[in-house]
């Protein structure tokens, strides 16, 4: 499980559609202040190469490619993602408690300074109880995603995904070292986007969270490592 929580708490999404808008972000950010994280959009443009680009550069970088596949399938993808140097790295919860077990144990010769953080997704942030149902779930999103969140910890894995709406149910049911990494944060007045279940960053980390993924409010800043700043100011004062 993992660690005492650092200072470095703000992940980046860097949500670009091709390697030379992301590095041109890259460029202005400050790997002191935040973690980047690829995505299924970035990663499939630019590959593997990108990311150990980013390692290279000094950041850590959470893979954020959500696998979910046959239990060997999902344990050869994260311990090809641990060999780019990677910091954390997520597979689906629903996925299984088997699944996640293999993925676990792919990583468990690595040293603790190599092995990454392994979380897994429990409910998008994109998600409502609508769309939970239409799938044939009927149990509430929260008691989903606590039951997600369960599994997973019973699997051996660092964390979850979830939204921040949700840790301060998960705080109360799990271990306090269990990593809550939430997405779905906007700024006060920033677009909600596709994003459903929102909070704004001083509410995440009152509830609980550990790690916020921030897109939009800093990628689309004219200055980031400002705006990351200031971020960080008023979570200073909490």
């Amino acid at each position: 499980m993992s660690d005492t929580l650092d200072s470095k708490r703000i992940i980046v999404a860097l949500d670009y559609a091709n390697e030379n808008d992301a590095l041109r972000f890259v460029d202005q950010c400050d790997a002191s202040l935040c973690r980047l994280k690829v995505g299924k959009e970035l990663f499939t443009v630019a590959g593997p190469q990108l990311v150990k680009k980013l390692v290279n550069l000094g950041f850590d970088v959470f893979l954020d490619l959500k696998f979910h596949d046959i239990p060997n399938t999902v344990a050869s993808a994260c311990r090809a993602a641990a060999d780019l140097g990677v910091w954390m790295m997520n597979v689906h919860a629903s996925g299984g408690q088997l699944m996640m077990e293999k993925a676990w144990q792919s990583l468990e010769d690595l040293s603790a300074t190599d092995r990454p953080k392994l979380i897994a997704v429990t409910v998008l942030t994109s998600m409502s109880q609508r769309d939970l149902e239409q799938i044939g779930i009927q149990v509430s999103l929260e008691q989903q995603v606590l039951r997600l969140a369960k599994l997973t910890q019973f699997a051996g894995l660092d964390g979850v995904v979830c939204s921040a709406q949700e840790t301060t149910l998960l705080r109360k049911e799990l271990s306090q070292s269990f990593l809550l990494v939430t997405p779905g944060i906007r700024l006060e007045g920033s677009s909600k986007d596709d994003q459903v279940r929102i909070v704004t960053p001083q509410d995440a980390i009152k509830n609980g969270s550990s790690y916020l993924v921030i897109g939009r409010p800093i990628t689309q800043s004219k200055e980031p490592v400002t705006t990351l700043k200031i971020i960080y100011s008023t979570l200073n004062t909490l």
